[in-house]
């Protein structure tokens, strides 16, 4: 989409209250650093070459232009799957002249960093893709002030086949990190070692992870917070818990995961949806509830008419 078209989408949403998700990355930067890889014969095998092919200003710059359109219609714009943290200090600016613009990164980005990631690895491939790790210790940074919002997993899975894992090539393979499932015990993890007490951990991943995506969707009050008049959804977390993440572990149909192998602290032992039990965890069984879906339609309605 250009900025003709955000245009059109922001006039329909205008006075409505109702946000605008956008991926943030413009084409230019994208497309110029990938003719330029790939007439210096860059090997498309290395996770470095897809780095740079997703430069940081590809996000950067579409962000500046989400900002600027936020304040021009005064509509609300959500950036999903942050990756870069160069585009912090120009949220924090926007911010402070009151633009209604929210941001989330996701639980990819605060985990892993490019120096770790092995060429050929196609389960690690996301746009925007993960950065170093001194752009993860940044984004952490940002959730810690308020400038990040939420945290999401952005889960995008597929079958195996369509990675192309056997040929490793981060330019064909699809994109998108599998992590349904795993995301409380990883954000856990990752704080657990920021030197956070259990009561300070549960309330930023309450936050995080709960309550600002409810107020994101509209359902603050039913969704996100153990209150009453509250959806009666929650899990059984055993905080203590030491686990290593295995394939037979996701409940995922496609078991492919940057995850897996992963050594985590803290674990899901239950999970109930609207006072229901539907999950059910120990060292030998897991236990669903049966068969039968459980969700709702959830519709968040205009702020106004």
């Amino acid at each position: 989409m250009n900025e003709a078209d955000l245009r059109l989408a922001l006039a329909k949403l205008r006075g409505t209250g109702l946000p605008l998700l956008a991926h943030a990355e413009v084409a230019g930067p994208v497309d110029a650093a990938t003719e330029a890889l790939n007439a210096s014969g860059a090997d498309w095998r290395r996770y470095s070459t897809y780095l740079a092919s997703r430069p940081d200003e590809a996000e950067v710059e579409a962000i500046a232009l989400l900002i600027r359109l936020a304040g021009e219609f005064q509509t609300p714009i959500h950036i999903v799957h942050l990756a870069t943290a160069l585009a912090l200090p120009l949220i924090s600016e926007a911010r402070g002249r009151g633009v209604p613009i929210t941001v989330e990164t996701c639980v990819q980005y605060l985990w892993f960093a490019a120096g770790d990631i092995p060429d050929g690895a196609l389960e690690f491939k996301c746009a925007p893709p993960i950065r170093g790790a001194a752009n993860r210790e940044s984004l952490w940074i940002g959730l810690q002030f308020g400038l990040i919002d939420m945290v999401a997993t952005d889960h995008s899975p597929c079958p195996p086949a369509m990675k192309r894992r056997d040929e490793g090539l981060w330019n064909q393979g699809w994109g998108g990190v599998a992590s349904l499932g795993l995301a409380l015990s990883v954000m856990w993890t990752a704080l657990t070692g920021r030197g956070l007490s259990v009561s300070e951990r549960a309330e930023r991943v309450a936050s995080w992870m709960a309550s600002g995506p409810a107020r994101l969707a509209g359902l603050t009050g039913r969704k996100g917070a153990l209150i009453p008049g509250a959806d009666a959804d929650f899990v059984v977390f055993d905080p203590r818990a030491g686990w290593t993440v295995d394939a037979k572990q996701l409940h995922f149909r496609h078991k492919l995961s940057p995850y897996l192998g992963a050594k985590l602290q803290g674990r899901v032992e239950g999970t109930w949806l609207r006072g229901e039990p539907i999950y059910i965890a120990d060292d030998n069984l897991t236990v669903f509830a049966d068969e039968s879906p459980r969700g709702k339609e959830l519709i968040r309605k205009a702020d106004h008419p």
